[in-house]
């Protein structure tokens, strides 16, 4: 299994380390639900490492992301960055990602780390513009630090100002003295903070210094259980769970990400658009738990009668609203929010509503 170059740092927090995407990666540290109300109430550190990081550059790069994204690339300029997927040619979904506008010709791709070989061989085949490609994954680390205080306890380090920073914008700047860190106020929980994107042999300084700066802020690691307990409770999709090659982004409640502007060009465009004016037959939903229980991956959601009307995504107890919440695909007929369905849980059919997303709403 790979490591990042935070792995000592992981063993110094007596992190619980499983395989993921490859990887050797921390799952928990303190306890899931401590992590996860640390990120929530003030301030915590993801390693995030194992990403993978596309750059794409040359005069043909915006030619190229057009064609291969659902969103509108022109929306972009340097300093800015944008949520959307790669659509495979099938009505599916290879991937979704995050681009940032570099410079005028220079984009960085931010791919899941289980997709980064996938995601590298499609970018690579749909490459008919020319553009440059560069996997740039092996040479970079990232630390998200997340939570209402991440500004608080970064400022300090950098001469950067913060909190002009807005969402899904980014600088390139100094952070502990480290130079030339991407410092985006992008990241996956909810919570608020940067994610920052540096050279691997600067890497540990940069933790250290953080964890220093952030010790009055009450900073702590966060493994890869509460980082997936924080994006559920904001309905945030994971690719694998909740997207994957076989949903449409129309499915999937990311027609805002998918985009028919006139001169966008972009694969399985025809169909996506048919999807968008005709509707589909599933949708992705979220739902509250009525009765007590904790829906899980693949367990069935069903009619009061008990017939099924599609499955669970992806499930847990929220520990912010202590109460079961899930995501997962139903017949469009039962999609919209107060319908009641049932969760399938160990051969028990336990009521739940639909609800409007996010689950979570910060105060």
């Amino acid at each position: 299994m790979k490591r990042t170059v935070f792995y000592p740092k992981h063993l110094e927090w007596n992190a619980r380390m499983i395989e993921f995407a490859g990887f050797e990666m921390p799952l928990e540290y303190a306890g899931i639900t401590a992590e996860h109300l640390n990120v929530r109430n003030a301030v915590g550190v993801f390693d995030v490492s194992h990403m993978g990081e596309f750059w794409v550059k040359g005069p043909n790069a915006f030619t190229l992301l057009q064609k291969v994204t659902t969103n509108d690339i022109s929306a972009l300029s340097p300093g800015k960055a944008q949520y959307t997927c790669f659509p495979n040619g099938k009505g599916g979904i290879v991937d979704d990602l995050i681009i940032y506008q570099y410079e005028k010709e220079k984009y960085l791709l931010v791919v899941n780390a289980a997709n980064i070989e996938k995601d590298w061989s499609w970018i690579n085949a749909q490459n008919s513009p020319g553009a440059e490609l560069e996997n740039a994954s092996d040479k970079i680390s990232q630390l998200a630090v997340q939570g209402p205080f991440a500004a608080k306890v970064l400022q300090p380090l950098t001469d950067t100002n913060l909190f002009t920073i807005q969402p899904f914008t980014f600088v390139t700047g100094s952070i502990a003295g480290v130079s030339n860190i991407i410092i985006a106020a992008t990241g996956y929980t909810g919570a608020g903070g940067f994610e920052l994107y540096i050279h691997n042999y600067d890497a540990l300084p940069v933790w250290d210094a953080v964890f220093s700066a952030g010790k009055e802020y009450g900073i702590r690691p966060v493994g890869l259980a509460a980082r997936d307990t924080l994006r559920l409770e904001m309905g945030y999709c994971l690719y694998g769970n909740d997207i994957d090659d076989t949903t449409s982004p129309i499915e999937a409640g990311l027609g805002w990400i998918t985009k028919f502007t006139e001169g966008k060009h972009f694969i399985d465009r025809e169909c996506l658009l048919e999807q968008k004016k005709k509707g589909v037959t599933r949708k992705l939903i979220g739902f509250e738990m009525v009765d007590r229980g904790i829906p899980r991956h693949l367990y069935p959601i069903t009619d009061e009668n008990g017939s099924p009307i599609g499955e669970v995504t992806s499930g847990t107890m929220a520990p912010s609203l202590k109460v079961g919440i899930g995501m997962g695909y139903v017949k469009t007929a039962y999609a919209q929010a107060g319908t009641v369905l049932h969760i399938n849980i160990r051969d028990k059919l336990l009521k739940a509503r639909v609800v409007k997303m996010p689950f979570y709403k910060s105060s």
